[in-house]
């Protein structure tokens, strides 16, 4: 088997963290050979996707975890599996680069995530497709619109829909005298499209993801608690994990999503759910395999790539 990864720099990832180095430990531990792209790498010929492709080996050292061959002019659709696995922004750059992986989906390889369901699987927007999952939620770039939304739930969360790793993500009443400037500046003066959530006190409990592996989920999620005085619990800002098992509500709501998620090609999903409520689906490049493998002595990227090898044959 000959896999292939588009990702960001491999030289800055922190490999204890890290989902994507995750799977291609598991990769490499099969015997697979592993090819190393960056967005850079990826082109189109007439109708032939290509790519500069580098040879990969990677180690479990925090000091030298990586090794790269020169690099070869090669089709891309000579690789059995391509993970797409470049952290937002989900920009026009991703969109297109997402056009020239669909190529080689085309031609045989097997693209994770599907290129047309990262497209359309906004991971802010998707939610509202499970609407018996989410709290109250709106999208909106009219000031009035989100006022009066504002105004019915109290505490809001205001966030963009392109966002990750809590970015730009403010709780507002209408009590706030920056309220309005918030949301001025979050919608470009109405030009800019974002989503307003009623804030979910069960936050203080953790911010859970839920991984699932072709709609099906790892029985134990990672509770991200917020720090002191905040409200976002990503780990990025200062967040600590801490390893909880699925509740009854989570598998149902996994239940909903999951089936989906299989339809349309999105073999690794990270679920945000915050007290009773799905918050997020995250399709680009989900993370916590590494946490949740260090607590519970599971390995979910050898489940991933065990998922992946009998799609593979299927097809």
């Amino acid at each position: 088997m000959k896999l292939g990864i588009v990702m960001d720099p491999i030289s800055g990832i922190n490999t204890k963290k890290d989902s994507s180095f995750a799977m291609l430990l598991a990769a490499q531990k099969r015997g697979w050979e592993l090819v190393y792209m960056e967005m850079q790498d990826i082109y189109i010929n007439d109708d032939i996707p290509m790519a500069n492709m580098r040879g990969l080996k990677v180690e479990d050292n925090a000091d030298r975890w990586f090794a790269l061959s020169n690099s070869q002019t090669e089709e891309l659709a000579k690789l059995d599996i391509i993970l797409m696995r470049k952290d937002p922004p989900f920009d026009l750059e991703y969109i297109y680069a997402t056009y020239i992986l669909e190529h080689a989906e085309r031609l045989g390889s097997l693209v994770v995530n599907s290129p047309a369901a990262l497209r359309n699987a906004n991971e802010k927007m998707f939610i509202t497709h499970f609407a018996n999952c989410i709290a109250p939620t709106q999208v909106s770039r009219n000031m009035d619109i989100l006022l009066d939304f504002i105004k019915q739930h109290g505490d809001t969360i205001i966030k963009p829909l392109d966002g990750m790793a809590g970015h730009s993500i403010y709780r507002v009443n209408e009590t706030d005298h920056n309220c309005k400037v918030i949301l001025e500046t979050m919608t470009k003066e109405g030009t800019a499209y974002v989503m307003a959530q009623k804030f979910v006190p069960e936050v203080s409990a953790g911010d859970k993801r839920i991984l699932l592996i072709d709609g099906e989920p790892i029985p134990y999620a990672l509770a991200r608690i917020p720090a002191v005085g905040e409200v976002r619990g990503n780990l990025a800002r200062g967040g600590s994990g801490q390893g909880v098992e699925l509740t009854d509500r989570d598998r149902w709501i996994c239940e909903q999503v999951g089936p989906r998620l299989r339809e349309m090609g999105l073999f690794f999903v990270g679920l945000d759910v915050i007290g009773d409520y799905l918050t997020e689906i995250n399709v680009t490049s989900p993370t916590c395999i590494r946490e949740l493998d260090s607590l519970y002595n599971i390995d979910i990227a050898d489940k991933l790539m065990d998922a992946l090898q009998k799609h593979r044959q299927k097809t």
